[in-house]
């Protein structure tokens, strides 16, 4: 199960500069959390969520590394409000709150907004080699992750991150762009570099927003998990747990220095094709991910992961989150060219991918969190058509 995850685990930290065996500590305490708060009811791993991945670049950038932390841990903070408001309401609230009207566009803008982010990794020369040669790197990381999710059977057909990862390592080791320096000064254990929050309003109410979606992909997973295990998780031990789980485990992480925790549908498929639908082999994988993460040449390894290796993985990784947005507005069934509907993914998908910005002194709201609150107050405030009303109410 571990392994399963561990392509996707670790490569949100290396992007966004936090440190790998913090990303494994979190994601095996988060997970251990997780289990404790649904008594161990239900078989998922929780670890980095790609959905943070542009907010925390940006609020590294622009307020620093410690500040941001403040923002995620706020995050995990409005899983909790959102599991408290679930449990007084049911969970058809959080659906009304956040209806794949809404979130669909989020998700799709999260995508789109890293699209830059893996071009630019899969293009960037280094010093000892040009823009062709990380090219060839990134062409191979993304042949090899295509071919294992499209033509890979049995357990391998679930780590295509795994695969791409190391072809394109391997195509990098003759054009000499990996040094393992890094590997031969690191000790052999250590304590991973835990970094301290600091409390920053501006930072907060930046990446705050951002969790809208990732709540809504929360509460498609316990359902994708329960068809799986033939279980219904939504009831016991009820998706206010499981949301509750995800929220401490994301606190958790940031209070360490960690990326925010969700659950992993790569954990899922791993699940269905063993068959292994008890949750204590979930805890066994956390007490792993625990151990590793205090084997310090494992960090610096992962280090040496040459860019453009990660920007030919990342082309569909991130493309991969476009189609999931899109894909949560296809079975809503919604004519999307209906004024309403209408309305509202076009104002979020140019609000999120243009990049608007509103600034009031040190307080700013742009990118992905502003779309995702101006979202949810059209979806709240505009009418709905008369015919739609009717069939409310009935």
């Amino acid at each position: 199960m571990l392994f399963v995850a561990f392509g996707a685990l670790v490569l949100v930290p290396i992007l966004t500069g936090l440190d790998p065996n913090v990303a494994l500590l979190t994601a095996g305490l988060g997970t251990l959390v997780f289990q404790l708060i649904t008594s161990g009811k239900v078989p998922v791993f929780l670890a980095s969520s790609f959905a943070f991945i542009a907010p925390i670049q940006l609020g590294i950038q622009q307020y620093g590394l410690a500040e941001t932390l403040s923002g995620l841990a706020a995050a995990g903070a409005f899983y909790l409000v959102l599991s408290l408001l679930i449990f007084w309401r049911g969970p058809g609230f959080l659906i009304r709150l956040l209806p794949p009207i809404v979130t669909g566009p989020v998700i799709m803008v999260i995508g789109l907004s890293l699209a830059p982010v893996a071009i630019g990794m899969a293009s960037n020369a280094g010093e000892t080699y040009g823009e062709g040669a990380a090219l060839g790197v990134a062409a191979a990381a993304l042949l090899a992750t295509m071919l294992t999710a499209l033509l890979a059977r049995g357990w391998l057909r679930l780590v295509p991150i795994l695969v791409g990862i190391a072809v394109g390592y391997i195509a990098a080791l003759p054009l000499g762009m990996v040094s393992f320096a890094p590997v031969a000064e690191a000790p052999w254990f250590a304590l991973p570099s835990f970094t301290v929050p600091v409390f920053h309003l501006p930072s907060i109410l930046f990446i705050l927003p951002v969790a809208i979606a990732p709540a809504i992909e929360h509460f498609g997973d316990i359902i994708a998990v329960s068809a799986v295990a033939k279980k219904d998780y939504l009831r016991d031990p009820g998706v206010h747990r499981t949301l509750l789980g995800d929220g401490l485990a994301t606190t958790l992480a940031a209070l360490l220095g960690g990326p925010p925790n969700t659950t992993y549908s790569e954990v899922t498929g791993a699940v269905a094709l063993t068959k292994t639908f008890n949750a204590g082999i979930m805890t066994w994988a956390a007490i792993v991910a625990i151990a590793l993460a205090f084997i310090g040449k494992l960090g610096a390894l992962l280090r040496t992961i040459p860019a453009p290796a990660m920007g030919g993985i990342l082309v569909i990784l991130f493309g991969t989150i476009v189609v999931i947005g899109i894909n949560s507005l296809v079975q809503a069934g919604q004519d999307l060219t209906q004024p309403r509907n209408l309305v509202i993914v076009a104002i979020i998908l140019i609000f999120g991918v243009g990049g608007l910005s509103l600034e009031a002194g040190a307080f700013a709201l742009e990118g992905i969190g502003l779309c995702g609150i101006v979202g949810v107050l059209l979806n709240l405030l505009l009418p709905y058509p008369a015919e739609e009303e009717t069939g409310l109410e009935q």
